[in-house]
């Protein structure tokens, strides 16, 4: 298969074969000075095109930089989409409407094939709701869709997977930052594979120094210059006459500023430093966001070729366990056969890669992967739902603490899955606003302390817990246990438990999935219509076959006890797809 993925821009396409199952690239180049052809992006895109009649294209990937709050994943383009993406114009002026040319032209040239929208926004879409809100008056931030987007969502996910492949560690165990460093930089904080913080928001203005880019920027100067320039200037002024470029009055081009500041001047050598100032305080912010840093990663044209500022950046931050070996960052070459290099120290607890981004293919598989959907089987063997209240798990010292030394677990009844049990024993869940009482205890014991509660639960008990796979309690949300016999504050162990589904090895291989893998599971046939997305598989030899939820997911769709339905899963080398039938 060949998906021809292309990237415009106001002047230029650049465009890349990409083979999505094996990874290689079949051709590849840059059509510079569109705006000045007759025919615009159409007739580049034609003339692009004579150059690869060689290749067969199946379907064409198109970088779209904004989504807005409509696209959280990828889509087929039709006339709606077209539609929706020009309403998202104002959010990102300077990207979206050479995205939409250069649809509109592929969509006229290549008219019997498939065209596939990948948003840069796309990755950050789940980010919790206290990452993405600006604290502004929430009825005037609904009417104008002001809320933080997050970009470079392809580069992210991409460095984030090809970290994990590299560190031999699913994703779903690390806590990854990600610094995509170019003429656009972001910073992102990856937590177990999803994106929870990002340094660019409603547009790509936000966050880090950027060549031309500002940053981060007080309100009151954006008001200050608004009334002194005007609108126009002031936005003119922050895109293309800040950041690196403002600051050393050189260029945008970190080679020419670092050229001059080794000569001695002094704009250069401010721009440099301030660049990796504020990249090291969004790293030091996001390691604090997610308790902690398995790992760094460098990306994008400055992260992967200018030692000296990684070795700037990464400076002071020997408190989170980072070390660079200097060696190691000095000859850090980055090829096809070898795209991540490890820098790190010897001794270095939180590990420093540079890895070569590649957005195309990322865009290429996700074409690949949402073409395929439509290409599913379905199972006619059920799986039952079951809706989890809330509860809490205890090691043994909690349990001495709360009920006495040497205490145990009664059986009050058994519950679905095997060797597990509803205990007589309650605690009262004890939060900075309010309490909840009376929760029970599942048995038997376990090694570590784990309260699961849902999102309705948090509000009520002042509480910031996050969405945690069962055992992934490092760095979540502390809470006050009370029991008849004691109490205690315990740092962490509250989480909101991930949906999932609980199978046998049987019944992972009958499913065509495996442990680890993420589905989407839709309710249908009933009042209250959805789709669960990231539904975690765990296999375990000990499991019953069951999808979990939480009291609030069920209410959602208006689910009881009883739910069954059918598992709807895509052609191989595609994620899967769960469709549920529920009884009500």
């Amino acid at each position: 298969m060949n998906i021809l993925v292309i990237n415009c821009g106001s002047s230029s396409i650049k465009y890349q074969v990409v083979d999505p199952d094996s990874g290689e690239q079949r051709a590849a180049g840059k059509v510079e000075r569109v705006s000045e052809m007759a025919g615009g992006h159409k007739q580049a895109l034609a003339e692009l095109l004579k150059s690869l009649a060689q290749h067969e294209i199946s379907a064409v990937g198109h970088r779209v930089v904004h989504g807005g709050s409509d696209f959280t994943e990828s889509v087929v383009i039709d006339d709606d989409v077209l539609t929706a993406i020009e309403a998202c114009v104002p959010l990102a002026p300077l990207h979206n409407p050479a995205n939409l040319a250069g649809i509109r032209a592929a969509m006229e040239v290549l008219p019997a094939v498939a065209q596939v929208a990948v948003f840069d926004t796309a990755f950050h879409s789940r980010m919790p709701r206290r990452s993405t809100t600006i604290a502004i008056d929430s009825d005037t931030a609904k009417e104008f869709g002001i809320r933080r987007y997050g970009f470079h969502g392809s580069s992210h996910s991409h460095v984030a997977q090809r970290a994990a492949a590299f560190l031999k560690r699913p994703i779903s165990e690390l806590r990854l930052i990600s610094c995509h460093l170019g003429n656009g930089a972001s910073a992102c904080a990856i937590e177990y594979g999803r994106s929870v913080e990002t340094s660019m928001g409603m547009t790509p203005l936000e966050g880090l120094v950027m060549g031309t880019r500002s940053g981060d920027v007080d309100p009151g100067v954006v008001l200050r210059l608004c009334r002194e320039l005007g609108i126009d200037e002031t936005d003119t002024l922050l895109n293309r006459n800040s950041g690196l470029a403002g600051i050393s009055g050189v260029g945008n081009d970190l080679r020419d500023i670092e050229s001059k500041a080794a000569e001695g001047h002094e704009g250069s050598r401010l721009a440099i430093t301030v660049f990796a100032h504020q990249l090291r305080k969004y790293i030091g912010a996001y390691a604090a966001v997610m308790g902690g840093v398995d790992a760094i990663l460098f990306t994008g044209g400055i992260g992967q070729n200018s030692v000296a500022m990684r070795q700037r950046i990464v400076q002071r931050l020997d408190f989170l366990g980072v070390q660079v070996d200097e060696d190691a960052n000095r000859d850090c070459k980055l090829t096809a056969q070898q795209d991540v290099w490890d820098i790190s120290g010897e001794t270095a607890r939180t590990r420093v890669l540079v890895i070569a981004t590649n957005e195309e293919l990322k865009i290429a598989q996700e074409t690949a992967r949402l073409l395929a959907k439509e290409n599913h089987v379905v199972s006619e063997k059920a799986i039952p739902i079951a809706i989890s209240a809330r509860h809490v798990h205890l090691d043994r010292a909690t349990m001495d603490i709360l009920f006495g030394e040497g205490s145990e677990l009664t059986v009050y009844k058994e519950i679905s899955q095997p060797g597990q049990y509803a205990s007589e024993q309650r605690v009262n869940l004890v939060g900075p606003r309010n309490r909840i009482d009376g929760v029970r205890i599942l048995g038997p014991l376990r090694s570590k302390n784990q309260i699961e509660i849902s999102r309705t639960d948090e509000y009520k008990l002042g509480v910031d817990a996050p969405i945690r796979g069962s055992g992934k309690v490092a760095g979540s949300a502390p809470i006050i246990l009370e029991g008849p016999k004691g109490t205690i504050n315990l740092k962490e162990g509250l989480i909101c438990a991930r949906r999932h589904i609980h199978m046998t090895p049987a019944d992972a291989e009958h499913y065509g999935v495996s442990h680890g893998d993420e589905v989407e599971v839709a309710v249908c046939g009933g009042p209250r219509d959805l789709v669960y997305g990231d539904v975690l598989v765990r296999v375990k030899s000990s499991y019953l076959l069951e999808m979990h939820i939480d009291t609030d997911e069920a209410n959602a769709a208006e689910l009881s006890r009883g739910a069954t339905g059918e598992l709807v899963y895509e052609v191989p080398s595609v994620p899967v797809v769960a469709t549920l039938r529920s009884r009500r």
